[in-house]
């Protein structure tokens, strides 16, 4: 409970919500459900947030944003939406030409999605990173663990490896990241916030109108979004999500029990932080999808996921053992 000045405390004294009476100054604060002393410091995105009278006193940085994609079609943008999309072609996950007067963009972001199993559903198995405009265009192709680069100078890009990811930074503010399996981190300077379009949304701080299709028309479906931005009209629209646990119904206790992890007690720090409900659906989903083999990478991309947003969210989890994963 927050400070409140009441009949419980002696004049000039507030209830701590923990049973004793403290001055004002010293009135805790609550952030996820926790109580923090005063004084005490949190971290939130790139700023920190100090308690102080029973309220947060946060720097004023801009952070970078972050668009996860991973596993069988799920993305989460850079405002926080959470949504599945299962489409069979190449898609733009992210960039700055957003308008016909807006040509003079700096990058461009593809993601090429393939089916992986034999459910329908598909995965981002290969990105394509354009840098650059016009001639000096840059495309680096990323496609399992090859790196192949075209020429061009406009803008400089540098990678390296970071335990299990590689990591691509370029000098224009863009970042990417991947696990060199299923998962793709893309990481963009404050400096394009409300600039950017595709499957990662406007990153404009605001969710609600993620769903921005090509044309710019704000779109509810996330089919009819995601179909807006395939690159090629040759390929076909998704009419329908794939749902893999009804075509392969034997596999989905399975995937619930492997799954339960999410929501269970090694989680339970972040669960206050973080809703787990979406990601042990996208586990239970991907767990039903992966029946080519691989099961357990995919699997283990999933709870990776969702132990990454506990991370950002500072629960710092190790859900990692000699048996799981």
């Amino acid at each position: 409970a927050e400070c409140i000045s009441g009949c419980v405390c002696p004049e000039g004294l507030f209830d701590d919500g923990k049973g004793g009476c403290v001055k004002e100054r010293d009135c805790p604060c609550i952030h996820n459900n926790q109580i923090y002393s005063s004084g005490e410091k949190v971290t939130v995105d790139c700023n920190t947030c100090t308690c102080r009278k029973g309220g947060w006193t946060c720097t004023e940085y801009p952070c970078y944003g972050t668009c996860m994609i991973y596993g069988s079609g799920h993305y989460i943008t850079f405002d926080g939406k959470f949504y599945d999309f299962d489409g069979s072609c190449e898609y733009v996950a992210t960039q700055d030409f957003c308008s016909d007067k807006d040509s003079s963009g700096s990058f461009s972001i593809i993601t090429e999605n393939v089916p992986c199993g034999t459910t329908g559903v598909t995965c981002s198995k290969a990105i394509k990173v354009f840098l650059g405009v016009s001639n000096g265009t840059l495309c680096i192709y990323i496609n399992y663990k090859e790196i192949q680069r075209d020429v061009g100078d406009d803008v400089k890009y540098w990678n390296r490896t970071v335990g299990l990811y590689l990591v691509i930074e370029a000098s224009n503010g863009v970042m990417l990241i991947w696990d060199k399996k299923t998962t793709v981190f893309i990481k963009l300077a404050p400096d394009y916030k409300g600039k950017v379009c595709g499957l990662c949304g406007n990153f404009d701080g605001k969710s609600n109108n993620d769903f921005t299709t090509r044309s710019g028309l704000q779109e509810t479906n996330a089919l009819k979004f995601g179909n807006s931005w395939k690159q090629s009209s040759m390929c076909p629209d998704v009419t329908e999500e794939i749902k893999p646990c009804d075509v392969k119904p034997h596999r989905k206790s399975w995937a619930e029990k492997e799954c339960s992890i999410i929501r269970s007690e090694v989680f339970k720090i972040c669960h206050s932080k973080v809703d787990p409900n979406p990601f042990y659906e996208a586990c239970v989903h991907d767990a039903c999808s992966c029946d080519s083999g691989g099961d357990c990478e995919c699997f283990c991309s999933a709870v990776a996921a969702y132990a990454q947003e506990c991370t950002k969210a500072q629960a710092c989890v190790f859900w990692r053992t000699p048996d799981i994963c």
